[in-house]
């Protein structure tokens, strides 16, 4: 159904006393909602989805209402048009679909207990309590919650409570906000707290079933980010308290509830004295992310859902601006080059994608704009090319301005352009209009042309695509001055090649820092000259070289059987980025080789050969005082050895494991991970899969229980991968967040794919009714497509998925993925032999 009017339209409501009585045991929530506002006319629509409402008064008299289920609307007849306050008494159910008010549900010394929190964005508020559910209809709110309480919990919300009469938690107003951002949350829980210099105060709140420092790193991170972006904004964070909430069970990474952030435990708390790099990294980059929408989403929020990315992109980048400034010893824009910017390439280089900026009315398919690869991704560098053009000055100032004239209101993406605009004096909106309206992205070809250096511009496909003549404003960031800043034509001629290499001494490149959404196709004596070069080539030139060329390849521009035999140029570097960038492309010649196949000895003969002198120099423990470039490294290192089935790397982590059995969350988390899946693999018995299941079940360490899914989901034993799909539906053992990283494991476990792939088909609706209203349901398609290469796979996909293409937000997801599958299927047809007659050739 479509919503063709907004509410907001006919109703326009200003302030909101909502009242909640939580009943966990029976789950009903009784509830009465007063909203003050001015009615454009006589008939009105307020949202609303399975509430019962029983009365609805305006002005304090009864008035004529109807339950619209279609249109999630209770539609009220009023007596005249104006001002009028609104009372709606309703009950509601406590969902266990974690959206709306839901219990998260966790174990502490074997009881049973639960933490209600709320999830509220897209349109989820209206499950709460009615209310004109739409990001332009900004008003206060007075939350008053009464619950079955019980000694030693605690109740938190957007804002301080100021007393508790009769049972009741009465919360100071809040400022002018969105429906979608209110939040609150009871139960056990413990906190810590500390104060910014300016005198906010953080929190960060768990169950009790975590270490109490465990929220050690996060409230460092939190009190430093909020410094940071006030001082970047050059605008105050305008609450009184900013409070990181990490739930057991929650749909999303985490939600940017203004003053009560809220987090999936994994992406909150840790080990200080056991946990990856990496793990710290995604933290941080999770936390600063949500704390930069306080101002960018909160403060100020996108009018409607179609400039989403005006939230979302922005947040994206600043997460790393933010860490850069906090942590500077985690060099993050690396890991914002290895993994933003490969899965913005990889997923907008598919016909029929979505652009960053896409009209949506039908609240079914709002969920569907949350595409990580587009309006996170995509969208992040489309920002970092802005930041890079204009430069920090007149970012922050344009900044400042569009903060000073939107606060506490809403503003759209023409609005941001402009005050950047003014800031720098460059038509900021006319650049960046073709990377925000148009999907996909180009490949700039450089070439040597009758002695002339040219560069042109056309869409990059993977797969069939259908050229319209789309065209974009390229900044080329280009090392030779004879390049423009921004390159507007389809093809430009840079002068006389020879006189430019020679004038400038060093290959000629463009896109110098990857920080422009292309890339590059050099010919033959381009290519062949910066390879003749590549130990002057920083890192990320390196990584960039690779990224592109495995791009390419994947659009069929190239063969990888012309990529492989390059490989070898790179398999000793120190960096992280481009060991990162080397690992992606050996995983993608996986796809060329089957099981049990002379094919698959070969690679994995290659990939000993290209990890094996990296082995020997880090080896499987970490070294106090080493680089995050080895720290960062390791782990490819050692997925390499043990895919080559290297039968030292085999022995080595065998060893570790049985010297180690009796403590495994004490093992390195960086190494964890690769040891107990090596040995579930290579010496896996019943005994030892019931004793990680049941581990997993008992740890509250999100890390340890990540590595336990990695390994068992790998089991090449049939009857223990049954055993654990009957797992899927028990969310005691493994609850509905974790279920997608469950699933794709075995489907991408040989020996467990045809009964992941059964799994999914049958138990579609119940999958559907359990999670169908989570933002990420439409990834077990994508999940699902990722695994596939062969015919018979892509016909059962199309026939499975094909009848569900008229489902909203299903829709374009299941055309992508049909399309990844067929590009997929179609690349290893023509190409396999020759490449895998090059990976033979490269290990003689």
């Amino acid at each position: 159904m479509a919503e063709l009017t907004h509410f907001y339209h006919s109703f326009q409501p200003t302030h909101y006393d909502i009242y909640l009585d939580i009943d966990r045991g029976t789950k009903k929530i009784s509830g009465k909602t007063t909203i003050t506002g001015e009615a454009k006319n006589e008939a009105i629509a307020i949202h609303q989805k399975d509430l019962t409402v029983s009365a609805v008064q305006a002005d304090g008299e009864d008035v004529p209402f109807t339950t619209d289920t279609k249109a999630d609307a209770i539609r009220i007849t009023l007596a005249k048009a104006g001002q009028v306050t609104l009372a709606i008494t309703y009950t509601a159910p406590l969902t266990d679909t974690m959206m709306g008010i839901y219990p998260s549900y966790y174990e502490l010394n074997g009881e049973k207990k639960q933490l209600i929190g709320t999830q509220f964005e897209t349109n989820a508020a209206r499950q709460a309590f009615p209310c004109v559910d739409e990001p332009e209809a900004k008003a206060t709110f007075s939350l008053a919650i009464k619950f079955d309480e019980k000694p030693g919990e605690t109740i938190i919300a957007n804002m301080p409570e100021k007393k508790v009469e009769d049972g009741v938690h009465y919360f100071d107003t809040t400022v002018r906000m969105s429906t979608y951002l209110i939040a609150f949350a009871f139960g056990e829980m413990q906190s810590k707290m500390t104060k910014t210099k300016s005198g906010v105060e953080i929190g960060v709140f768990a169950t009790k079933a975590h270490k109490a420092n465990e929220l050690d790193f996060a409230l460092d991170i939190a009190k430093k980010a909020i410094e940071f972006y006030e001082d970047f904004y050059q605008t105050p964070y305008p609450l009184p308290h900013s409070y990181q909430l990490a739930l057991p069970d929650f749909s999303a990474g985490a939600m940017e509830n203004w003053g009560l952030v809220t987090y999936r435990e994994a992406l909150l708390l840790l080990d200080p004295d056991n946990t990856s790099l990496e793990t710290k990294q995604l933290v941080a980059t999770v936390i600063t992310h949500e704390l930069a929408h306080q101002w960018f989403g909160d403060l100020v929020t996108m009018k409607w859902w179609d400039d989403l990315w005006l939230n979302e992109s922005f947040a994206n980048m600043m997460e790393y601006v933010s860490v850069d400034a906090i942590k500077p010893e985690y060099h993050i824009w690396e890991t914002f080059q290895t993994s933003e910017v490969p899965a913005a390439l990889q997923r907008d280089a598919t016909d029929g994608v979505q652009a960053v900026h896409v009209e949506v009315e039908d609240p079914a398919e709002i969920d569907s704009l949350f595409d990580g690869a587009i309006v996170y991704a995509k969208g992040a560098r489309m920002l970092v090319m802005v930041r890079a053009l204009i430069g920090d000055d007149a970012l922050r100032a344009g900044l400042k301005k569009y903060f000073a004239a939107h606060q506490y209101g809403n503003a759209t993406g023409a609005d941001l352009w402009a005050a950047l605009g003014d800031a720098s004096g460059m038509d900021i909106g006319a650049i960046m209009h073709s990377w925000l309206e148009q999907p996909g992205y180009p490949v700039v070809t450089a070439a040597v042309r009758d002695g002339q250096l040219t560069l042109s511009q056309k869409q990059f496909f993977v797969g069939e695509g259908k050229d319209i003549g789309r065209q974009w404003q390229i900044p080329l960031n280009s090392n030779y001055d004879a390049a423009p800043a921004i390159m507007k034509d389809k093809e430009i001629s840079l002068g006389d090649y020879k006189q430019l290499r020679q004038a400038n001494g060093k290959p000629f490149r463009i896109n110098v820092g990857n920080s422009s959404h292309f890339i590059v196709k050099y010919d033959q004596t381009l290519l062949q000259d910066i390879l003749d070069h590549v130990d002057s080539l920083d890192a990320i030139a390196q990584l960039q070289i690779l990224q592109d060329l495995r791009v390419l390849a994947e659009g069929r521009q190239i063969s990888f059987a012309t990529v492989v035999p390059l490989l070898s140029s790179f398999d000793n570097s120190h960096s992280a980025v481009v060991n990162t960038a080397l690992f992606y492309l050996l995983s993608d010649l996986k796809n060329f080789v089957f099981p049990d196949t002379p094919e698959k000895k070969s690679l994995q003969v290659y990939f000993d050969q290209l990890s094996a002198g990296q082995l020997a120099r880090l080896g499987w423990s970490p070294k106090s005082g080493e680089s995050n470039d080895d720290q960062l490294t390791r782990p490819f290192v050692l997925s390499n050895a043990l895919y080559a089935e290297n039968k030292d790397a085999i022995a080595q982590a065998h060893e570790l494991f049985t010297a180690n059995k009796d403590n495994l969350a004490g093992l390195p988390a960086d190494v964890r991970v690769f040891i107990i899946r090596n040995e579930v693999q290579h010496f896996g018995t019943p005994a030892l899969f019931d004793q990680l299941l049941a581990a997993y079940r008992e740890t509250n360490d999100a890390s340890y229980k990540s590595n336990i899914r990695a390994a068992l989901t790998q089991t090449p034993d049939t009857q223990l991968i049954a055993k654990l799909i009957e797992k899927f539906k028990d969310a005691d053992t493994i609850k509905p967040q974790d279920l997608r990283a469950w699933f794709g494991g075995v489907l991408r476990n040989e020996h467990g794919e045809q009964a992941a792939w059964d799994w999914i088909r049958t138990n579609w609706q119940w999958l559907s009714d359990r999670v169908g209203g989570d933002m990420e349901f439409t990834t077990y398609i994508q999940v699902s497509a990722g695994a596939f290469r062969t015919p018979k796979r892509l016909a059962e996909f199309k026939e499975f998925f094909e009848p569900k293409l008229n489902t909203p937000g299903l829709t374009r997801e299941i055309k992508m993925d049909t399309k990844v599958i067929e590009s997929r299927v179609q690349l290893i047809a023509d190409e396999k032999d020759a490449v895998n007659a090059a990976v033979a050739k490269a290990t003689k």
